[in-house]
């Protein structure tokens, strides 16, 4: 099997699933396939990162172990058979805006929510009932192409996840960087559309109060407005308290936490 490994590995082919491997190996038992794959995992020469999925691992990985998620996670979720795409903290860093990089990695699908763990690489899976194909940019890779959140939309995720990748300073902080990748020619109908109203709202005054882009929030509102989007007072941080803190009227968002962006 060895022998196998490494012309997938010398033909670029980084990833396989036990059905090829029954497939290439007709003459051996079930418990003779596990055997080999268990020792060449012992032999850190693949690792299994979901259900009869495996890496194989090259050289230049050997101390790590595994290759970087962004080697692998299109052949994964084609074989789990989602639509996805590399979103929040780990879409930001590739536009360079990570401030500090994420030791996570993230992605947005329409599968359940859930968190993987292997070889010290955290992957989150968050959940999106739909995938806005048009909203997606394509990245190269050492094996092939992944799917990654415009700067546009990876600004509107991290509002709408910011309870749950560190917080509303974090995102600020992000989105200040983030902001010299956004065009307002992309904040169009097809972005608003994606989004919720409340999402919209926090966008909206980050863009005009935090990061200094009143042009990206007057952009935003004009576009909401077209498509006949109602603002309705929300807290600046959702599930915050609301009582007692000032209003701003233009985007109906109560300031009920303080921003300090990180410089």
């Amino acid at each position: 099997m060895l022998n196998w490994i490494e012309k997938k590995q010398s033909r670029g082919r980084y990833v396989f699933n036990l059905e090829e491997v029954r497939k290439e190996f007709l003459n051996q038992s079930e418990d003779a396939i596990t055997l080999a794959l268990n020792r060449l995992s012992r032999k850190n020469r693949v690792v299994s990162v979901y259900k009869s999925f495996y890496l194989i691992v090259p050289p230049e990985y050997a101390v790590r172990r595994i290759l970087p998620p962004m080697n692998f996670i299109d052949d994964l979720m084609s074989f789990i058979g989602k639509r996805y795409y590399v979103g929040l903290l780990s879409a930001a860093a590739l536009y360079g805006a990570a401030h500090q990089r994420p030791q996570e990695f993230f992605v947005i699908t329409t599968t359940k929510q859930f968190t993987t763990w292997k070889k010290g690489i955290k992957i989150n899976y968050f959940t999106k009932k739909n995938i806005p194909e048009g909203l997606l940019d394509k990245r190269k890779t050492e094996s092939g192409y992944v799917k990654v959140s415009s700067p546009e939309l990876t600004a509107a995720d991290l509002v709408s996840y910011h309870n749950r990748i560190g917080g509303l300073n974090r995102v600020c902080t992000v989105i200040n960087e983030l902001v010299e990748s956004i065009s307002p020619k992309k904040i169009n109908k097809d972005l608003v559309e994606s989004m919720s109203t409340p999402t919209i709202q926090r966008l909206g005054i980050i863009f005009e109060k935090y990061v200094n882009r009143p042009d990206l929030g007057q952009k935003l509102l004009e576009v909401s407005q077209s498509k006949k989007r109602k603002f309705y007072l929300q807290p600046f941080k959702a599930g915050g308290r609301r009582k007692g803190f000032d209003t701003d009227d233009k985007w109906k968002i109560i300031i009920n936490t303080t921003i300090e962006i990180d410089e």
